[in-house]
């Protein structure tokens, strides 16, 4: 199950980043500002269930939510405007300006992945009270 886990993480991420660009391609500058700090943390929530395939759905999203966060905070040094000056990469991961309303839109974002996850799972997990129950002895 475990490899079945990553696979469907892996699609999830591949999903995020076209819904991504689909965004930024076709919605105006702040819908999809906002849309895309969401998709950001989507983005974390699939890539650390690929890397952590047996991590609970709140495990995952409370990790994406708070590196999402540590990189927001981070712009306030000056670090990653100066790291995305010089390289795309740099400035697709790690931003370059701090903007206080993203933190609340990775929240929506780890929400929103964390209600997904789980709801996967639970679909993914057999109940016990389908599993048909032993005759009792007497």
């Amino acid at each position: 199950m475990r490899g079945s886990s990553r696979v469907v993480a892996a699609g999830a991420a591949a999903v995020t980043v076209a819904a991504g660009l689909g965004v930024r391609a076709g919605a105006d500058d702040a819908f999809a500002k906002y849309a895309g700090s969401a998709l950001y943390t989507v983005l974390l929530c699939a890539l650390v269930a690929l890397c952590a395939p047996r991590a609970r759905p709140v495990a995952v999203a409370g990790t994406a939510l708070a590196l999402s966060c540590a990189v927001e905070l981070l712009q306030l040094t000056g670090v990653p405007a100066e790291l995305s000056a010089h390289s795309t990469a740099a400035r697709l991961v790690l931003g370059s300006t701090f903007n206080a309303p993203d933190l609340f839109w990775y929240a929506v974002g780890a929400a929103a992945a964390w209600g997904v996850h789980a709801g996967a799972r639970r679909l993914a997990t057999p109940s016990s009270s389908a599993e048909p129950r032993p005759a009792a002895s007497r």
